[in-house]
C-alpha cells in the first residue's frame, strides 16, 4: 500500500509553535503590578473573560477593563498593553523551517488569540505576512477545538481534511483535528517538526 501524498496545506498554531508564551511570567508581572501573588493573579485573570477575548467579544479596551477589574488595579492602556504581551518570545529556530514551506503548500495560521496579542505579534513575526491566510479566533468568532474553526481553515486553504497537516502544541486540539480527518501532529520542538515534515513528504 503506497503512502498518502504529501499534504497540500500546512495549518500551524501560533502559541508555543511560532512564538513561546510564558503564562507564569505574565501572571507574575501583572500580579506584582497589582500587589498580588502570582497564583492569586492567575486565579483572578482566569475568570476575566479569556474566552470572550479570544472570540473577539472584547476589544482592546474591554480586555484592559476586565483584567484590571479582576486584579483590582486601573492601569493606563499603554502600560497594560505592554504588560499583557510581555510574556512572548519568538521561536527563532522554527521560522526557517516554516519559511521553506512558503509557495510549496498552502500555509495557514490557526490560533486562539485576542486582538491585543494579535496586534503585538504580527509585526514581530514578519513571516506571518507570507502565509496564505491567518485564521484568528478573535476575528472569526470561533475557538479551537470547535469543529467550525478547523473547517474555516480548510476552506481558506482550499483543500479537503485529508489534504491538510495540522500542528499544535496541545493534544486536545490535535485530537479534534484528527477527528475531522486532518493529519494532526503534536508540535514539540523545531527538530521534531523537521522529522514530522519529512514523514509527511515535505
Amino acid at each position: 500500500m503506497s503512502p498518502p501524498p504529501p499534504p497540500r496545506a500546512v495549518i500551524l498554531d501560533l502559541g508555543n509553535v511560532l512564538v513561546f508564551h510564558d503564562n507564569a511570567l505574565l501572571f507574575r508581572r501583572l500580579g506584582a503590578r497589582a500587589g498580588l501573588p502570582q497564583a492569586e493573579a492567575e486565579r483572578r485573570i482566569a475568570g476575566a473573560g479569556w474566552t470572550a477575548a479570544n472570540r473577539g467579544l472584547l476589544g482592546a479596551e474591554g480586555i484592559r477593563r476586565d483584567v484590571c477589574g479582576a486584579l483590582g488595579v486601573d492601569l493606563p492602556a499603554d502600560e497594560f498593553n505592554t504588560l499583557w504581551s510581555s510574556h512572548f518570545t519568538v521561536h527563532e529556530a522554527v521560522l526557517p523551517r516554516v519559511e521553506q514551506l512558503v509557495g510549496r503548500v498552502k500555509l495557514v495560521l490557526l490560533s486562539n488569540t485576542n486582538v491585543l496579542h494579535a496586534a503585538y505579534l504580527k509585526p514581530r513575526v514578519p513571516l506571518l505576512g507570507r502565509f496564505d491566510s491567518l485564521v484568528l479566533s478573535c476575528e472569526v468568532g470561533l475557538v479551537k477545538p470547535e469543529p467550525a474553526i478547523y473547517q474555516e481553515a480548510l476552506r481558506r486553504a482550499g483543500c479537503a481534511p485529508g489534504e491538510a497537516a495540522f500542528f499544535d502544541d496541545l493534544p486536545g486540539f490535535v485530537e479534534a483535528a484528527n477527528a475531522l480527518g486532518l493529519r494532526g501532529r503534536l508540535f514539540t520542538t523545531a527538530e521534531a517538526f523537521d522529522e514530522q515534515l519529512k514523514a509527511l513528504g515535505l
